[in-house]
């Protein structure tokens, strides 16, 4: 009893953490590339930290046998970040955060396919309801004070379909631990990010100020590196659908930060839109009793 309690606090402390992730990021003069490039070496650093401390070993037979899926979706994830991180640029946090909450819509959508899965008719009200709500949130001018904000949906929605193609290639990896998977798809995600970095030619790492320096640490170290460690500590504890509700808690906290915090506007129908992708992906994720 008291480990599940655990696991519950871990687990609504990592999306809480994970909710203010774009309050960070907006102080760190980076490109999109450079910033996830070092949230993943800041990560592998603090996750092999941990391995050592807890004494885990690398499972090579069972990672050899799955070696590509936690590649691939490392490579996914590596991309994911730096549509997100350009999300936040160009629009506010609220509206690049619902708008990448659509990740789960997706997943929805293309298990059928993968899966040979016959979509029900919850699934189908829960897809259109969610649309529905995503056409609210894009379909405002004035979002934010920038004039970009479709094009930061936009990046948004790019972030949703690598995360969701992140979830899908994990419903596959069946041999590699959670941790140990981690690690790999950071490494991975370094491995396509260096080039990506290399090729744009950008370097404003030696040019940050120290509140940059100090967010990049905090993004890399704690966002990335102790939270997803929290979050996989807490996610073999915890059923499907119990994880699946504290999730939510992500998109609360940043929709919060970004209208209390940072004062950036939001409509009060781009409220509703999140309430009906939110509400609805979460209905279609509930176990019948």
């Amino acid at each position: 009893m008291k480990k599940h309690i655990n696991a519950r606090l871990m687990m609504s402390v990592s999306m809480a953490v994970f909710g203010t992730l774009g309050i960070f990021t907006r102080n760190i003069a980076l490109s999109s590339g450079e910033l996830a490039l070092y949230r993943a070496i800041l990560a592998v650093a603090v996750i092999v930290i941990y391995m050592l401390l807890k004494k885990h070993r690398l499972e090579f037979k069972a990672i050899k046998k799955e070696m590509f899926l936690p590649l691939f979706s490392g490579m996914a994830m590596g991309i994911n970040w730096i549509l997100l991180f350009e999300a936040y640029k160009y629009t506010t946090i609220s509206a690049a955060t619902l708008s990448y909450y659509f990740a789960p819509v997706i997943v929805m959508l293309v298990c059928p396919i993968l899966f040979s899965e016959k979509m029900t008719k919850k699934q189908i009200l829960c897809f259109v309801m969610s649309t529905a709500g995503l056409v609210l949130i894009i379909g405002f001018d004035g979002i934010g004070k920038t004039g970009t904000d479709f094009i930061g949906i936009l990046f948004g929605l790019g972030a949703a379909v690598f995360y969701a193609t992140v979830v899908l290639l994990n419903k596959f990896i069946k041999n590699v631990a959670g941790i140990q998977r981690t690690l790999l798809q950071f490494l991975a995600a370094i491995l396509i990010l260096l080039p990506y970095v290399a090729a744009t030619g950008t370097s404003g790492i030696a040019k940050l100020d120290p509140l940059g320096v100090v967010c990049l640490l905090i993004v890399g170290l704690i966002h990335t590196g102790v939270t997803y460690c929290m979050y996989f500590s807490a996610l073999k504890e915890l059923k499907g659908q119990e994880a699946a509700i504290l999730s939510y808690i992500d998109p609360l906290v940043a929709v919060f930060m970004s209208v209390f915090i940072l004062g950036e506007s939001i409509k009060w129908l781009q409220l509703l839109g999140g309430a009906l992708i939110l509400g609805f992906t979460l209905w279609n994720e509930k176990e019948k009793p």
